[in-house]
């Protein structure tokens, strides 16, 4: 299975160099709308919800303290996407790719979306940092009724 580095890098590579935060919106949509068109997780990391939306951890650890990224800024392999996972982040990229990190990060905070029921759930207010999970669950019936809306 691909892992989030894997989906970063292969990102960077069609639509690099940006802003960190703008990766991190963009794999997380990537996952999501994945998620949602092929019933599977792209990949095993989990987003948690941070205060600027929902982030990987462990591509954060990677990127931290850095503000633009390039291609081999990630340690990841694009060759471990299946056509499927490209495909994902192709339409993902191809509808959202030109929004900036902002207008990303606050589409990601939809008040019934997964990063604010994660939020919720943690008892976080505004601006303050949570650990708390984005539950698969709702990030896949996020994504579907979104998909179901512009069919």
């Amino acid at each position: 299975m691909a892992s989030v580095h894997d989906v970063a890098a292969y990102i960077l590579a069609k639509d690099g160099p940006m802003s960190a935060m703008k990766l991190q919106k963009l794999t997380y949509f990537s996952y999501g709308y994945h998620l949602a068109w092929d019933d599977e997780p792209m990949f095993p990391e989990r987003f948690e919800a941070w205060a600027n939306g929902p982030v990987a951890p462990g591509l954060y650890a990677d990127h931290r303290g850095r503000y633009t990224l390039n291609a081999d800024d990630i340690n990841g392999d694009p060759d471990q996407l299946t056509a499927s996972q490209r495909e994902s982040i192709d339409v993902v990229l191809e509808n959202l790719g030109h929004h900036t990190a902002h207008q990303l990060s606050e589409a990601s905070h939809h008040k019934d979306g997964p990063w604010q029921m994660a939020r919720t759930r943690a008892g976080a207010r505004e601006l303050e940092r949570s650990n708390e999970e984005l539950r698969d669950e709702d990030i896949a019936d996020y994504f579907g009724a979104l998909t179901a809306g512009a069919e």
